[in-house]
């Protein structure tokens, strides 16, 4: 419901009828990452590593196994993001495996890989990547038995009020001891998915130039985009050479009319070349 009224409401305000397509992709980019903060000015050496940073999120995820499909990479400033990258799973699913967990790890650390082979820097704009993998590395040790060495028992109880609403915290029911073993794994965890990242990225470091040159020109990149990218195509003589093409049939109906007495007098605006105006329309450090 709240997509449908945001989608509405963006509609309004640009004195539409009816909801479209791009309203519904502006309306889940707002729901998600929040409102584009176009008033945001950032320097062409910031707006340089955003780009290095996406553009590495989604190379890892492109080509790691097991990762979800690279949906949209942004390097418009949402919220308090300076770009994202979104992925979206093949199909709907309600259980995760190791597998899918490890790359998300990888995928999480492929921002930091790209800073660090790029700029031989890195900077704050990790630490959301850094935190999500983290997460999902500890709740890999601790609550899905996902660790060899540690086995296969839950490590941590949650206290929770369930009637209040209210999450009050872990309670720890292991000592010192495990909790080093525990955190060892996790490190183990985090650096395994590190080295994913890096060896993808390394191996792929023309496309990563290549990628973050086209988001810092066009500041977006839709999953069809990705793939001619990664193809060595370039997205944007595509969609040229679909508008020309779907442009002939229209051309040609329009001479055969003007030749032809039988014209019917309501058959010229068949005849007009299509407004493609808005074409694949598009709805920050992530």
């Amino acid at each position: 419901a709240n997509l449908i009224n945001e989608a509405a409401i963006l509609a309004a305000r640009r004195n539409k009828k009816e909801v479209g397509q791009s309203e519904m992709l502006e309306a889940i980019d707002r729901l998600i990452a929040g409102p584009a903060r176009k008033s945001k000015v950032i320097s062409e050496h910031e707006k340089k590593v955003t780009a290095f940073h996406e553009s590495g999120h989604a190379i890892v995820g492109f080509f790691m196994p097991h990762a979800d499909k690279v949906h949209k990479i942004s390097i418009v400033a949402r919220g308090r993001m300076g770009g994202y990258t979104r992925y979206l799973p093949d199909e709907e699913r309600t259980l995760q495996t190791k597998s899918q967990f490890e790359a998300m790890i990888a995928t999480a650390m492929g921002g930091r890989v790209a800073e660090e082979l790029v700029f031989d820097e890195i900077t704050t704009g990790a630490s959301n990547d850094i935190e999500k993998a983290t997460q999902i590395a500890r709740a890999m040790v601790t609550q899905f038995g996902m660790s060899d060495k540690l086995g296969l028992r839950l490590f941590g109880k949650r206290e929770e009020m369930v009637f209040l609403g209210k999450d009050l915290g872990e309670h720890r029911d292991y000592g010192p001891r495990t909790e080093e073993l525990i955190d060892a794994e996790v490190d183990l965890l985090l650096l395994a998915g590190r080295d994913h990242a890096e060896k993808i990225i390394t191996e792929k470091r023309v496309l990563l130039d290549t990628i973050s040159s086209f988001l810092i020109k066009h500041e977006t990149i839709d999953a069809k985009q990705m793939v001619e990218i990664v193809e060595g195509r370039d997205p944007l003589v595509t969609l040229a050479a679909q508008s020309e093409a779907s442009a002939k049939p229209g051309e040609s109906e329009v001479s055969e009319e003007s030749e032809s007495p039988s014209s019917s007098p309501d058959s010229g605006d068949h005849g007009r070349t299509p407004d493609i105006r808005d074409a694949n329309p598009q709805p920050g450090l992530d």
